[in-house]
C-alpha cells in the first residue's frame, strides 16, 4: 500500500511568511527553511520580530485569506488522491493552515499549533513531534504503507531519503546541486507522472 507524503509550502501554497513579509515590508520574515535548516531557531527568530513590531495571529490571518494555492495545485491533489493516498506533512500551523485547505478540498493535513495569548500574540508554538515529518513517514512505514515523499526545502530531506520514492519540486538552485540524486521538478504534470511511475 503507498501514500504520497507532500509538503505545503513552496509546494502547494505560496510560502506564507514571504506573503506576510511582502504585505508588511518587514524583510527579515522572508527567511525560511530554504535558509535555516534549524525550524526552532527560525521560528524563534519570527516569533521574536513579531513581537518587536507588535503583530499578531489576526495580521497573519488575514494575509492568509488572501493567499491562493499555487496554480494548478487544487488539480494536482484531486487527480493525485484520485489514484492513491496522499498526506500533507507541514511544519506549518492549524492556525494557519484551515483556510488553505479549504481551498485544497479538505486533503488531510499533519501541522503544529500555535499557542495563542489573550491579547491575540503569538506566545509560542507546539510542535506536534520530534522531527515530524521523518517521524511521520517512518511511522506510516510500520503500519504498512510504503511512502512516496516529495518537498522544496531542507525540513523535507529525511522524508525524501527515507521513501521508496522522492523527488524535490520548485527547490532552490542550491539544494538542487547538493542532492543531485534526487530528482528535481517544477511543473505539477511531471511531478504527477513521477509519483505515478513510483506506484
Amino acid at each position: 500500500m503507498n501514500i504520497v507524503c507532500l509538503d505545503m509550502e513552496g509546494v502547494l501554497v505560496p510560502e506564507i511568511w514571504i506573503a506576510f513579509a511582502e504585505e508588511t515590508g518587514i524583510e527579515e520574515l522572508k527567511k525560511t527553511t530554504r535558509e535555516e535548516p534549524d525550524y526552532d531557531k527560525l521560528m524563534n527568530y519570527r516569533l521574536d520580530i513579531l513581537r518587536e513590531h507588535g503583530l499578531g495571529l489576526k495580521e497573519i490571518q488575514d494575509v492568509i485569506a488572501r493567499i491562493d494555492p499555487l496554480p494548478g495545485a487544487k488539480e494536482f491533489l484531486d487527480e493525485l488522491r484520485a489514484t492513491t493516498q496522499a498526506i500533507i506533512l507541514s511544519d506549518t500551523f492549524s492556525q494557519f493552515a484551515q483556510p488553505l485547505m479549504a481551498k485544497l478540498g479538505w486533503p488531510a493535513l499533519f501541522c503544529n499549533e500555535l499557542i495563542i495569548g489573550e491579547d491575540g500574540m503569538i506566545e509560542g508554538f507546539k510542535m506536534r513531534c520530534e522531527k515530524s515529518k521523518l517521524t511521520t513517514v517512518r511511522a506510516l512505514q510500520s503500519c504498512g504503507f510504503e511512502t512516496i515523499a516529495a518537498g522544496d526545502s531542507f525540513n523535507d530531506l529525511a522524508m525524501i531519503e527515507a521513501s521508496k520514492a522522492g523527488f524535490l519540486f520548485r527547490s532552490t538552485d542550491s539544494i538542487k546541486a547538493d542532492y543531485p540524486h534526487f530528482p528535481a521538478y517544477d511543473e505539477f504534470d511531471d511531478l504527477l507522472d513521477a509519483i505515478k511511475k513510483a506506484l
